[in-house]
């Protein structure tokens, strides 16, 4: 009894759902974590400024692994968590096994590139990360170039595509620095783990089948009906001969001679 061909297309569905389902999850627990974070800090009362990114001090150095992690306010946070939602959620599900490797990438080299480029000044929040997602996202749909990175390279520029002026100074007191920083590192992280997620399979579309069906059954009418071409004929074996030291001898079949009966005479001429 064979299996419905409906099997493997809910199997790819259902693992689909379970895909974007672990990587929306990923994203509301990083995205919570950060709130949490903001409450603490509000309840003990203790600023956390100063585990911000500080260019050109060696203490500022910590804020490479604290500063995504703190937000000087409410709003600041707000502005940040739906494009760390989004474009996390995104990047997870499309690119699962590069997405692994690119976002700690753009989360150390956004904080050393704010390092060594930033105002002096405590640079701090998440927002360099998410321009670095932002930038991974859409280059990855451009050097990809198949349907699926390219729907999601368009969503995440059709949301988020005026990070892409953030990365120069505008505002006083905003960090394009941190922008500037991740925004390379994600178009680096993309050019590097490009190739991490295998493509998917594409899709055939019902007159591409026919096609196909229609070349197959061509071809095995033309194998019932056209003779085999020179080279599928079978190449016969040949008779070699050789003599009694074992060289091979020209004759391939010899023949006796020809030999006169008895009784008549070898000068004799018959009638």
């Amino acid at each position: 009894m064979s299996a419905s061909p409906d099997i493997p297309n809910k199997f790819a569905r259902w693992r689909d759902v379970r895909a974007f389902r672990r990587a929306l999850l990923a994203s509301v627990i990083f995205t919570a974590g950060l709130w949490w974070i903001k409450i603490l800090e509000d309840a003990m009362g203790r600023p956390l400024s100063s585990l911000g990114v500080l260019p050109g001090q060696w203490i500022g150095l910590i804020g490479v692994v604290t500063a995504p992690l703190i937000h000087g306010s409410y709003s600041h946070l707000l502005a940040n968590s739906p494009p760390l939602l989004i474009l996390g959620t995104l990047s997870l599900y499309t690119y699962p096994k590069a997405s692994r490797r690119a976002i700690p990438m753009i989360w150390i080299l956004s904080g050393l590139g704010t390092w060594f480029i930033g105002r002096h000044s405590s640079h701090l929040g998440a927002s360099g990360l998410a321009h670095g997602l932002m930038f991974f996202v859409f280059v990855l749909g451009i050097l990809r170039w198949e349907p699926r990175s390219i729907a999601t390279a368009l969503v995440a520029f059709l949301l988020y595509g005026g990070m892409v002026m953030t990365i120069f100074p505008r505002e006083e007191g905003v960090s394009f620095e941190y922008h500037l920083a991740g925004a390379v590192a994600g178009v680096l992280a993309a050019v590097l783990w490009r190739r991490r997620d295998p493509l998917p399979a594409r899709k055939k579309y019902s007159w591409e089948l026919e096609e196909e069906l229609a070349e197959r059954a061509t071809q095995f009418e033309r194998s019932q009906f056209e003779p085999p071409r020179p080279e599928e004929v079978p190449v016969l074996g040949r008779w070699e001969s050789r003599d009694d030291r074992g060289e091979r001898d020209a004759t391939v079949l010899p023949f006796r001679p020809k030999t006169l009966d008895h009784d008549e005479d070898p000068g004799a001429t018959r009638h």
